[in-house]
């Protein structure tokens, strides 16, 4: 997966994220709870995400491999202290 890919997908769960987030401020969501737990979804997925671009560029600037980065479990990236 290179640079852009992951951009586009970081684009594609913000927008997401955004419309759950209004269709909630609009009670027009469902349930409380499947909304929630979608929410937690994508904010753990958007952590992973910006994770791997990190250590890619991080990679680049140090002169390694970015493709040698892969996706790191979603419990790893959560346990950071931002």
């Amino acid at each position: 997966m290179d640079d852009k890919t992951i951009l586009n997908r970081i684009s594609e769960l913000v927008d997401e994220e955004h419309k759950l987030r209004s269709d909630a401020q609009a009670h027009e969501s469902g349930t409380e709870g499947e909304a929630s737990e979608r929410l937690r979804a994508l904010e753990e997925s958007l952590d992973q995400c910006w994770d791997l671009l990190r250590r890619r560029r991080a990679a680049r600037a140090s002169h390694g491999d970015p493709d040698s980065q892969g996706e790191r479990p979603k419990p790893e990236v959560e346990r950071y202290l931002q």
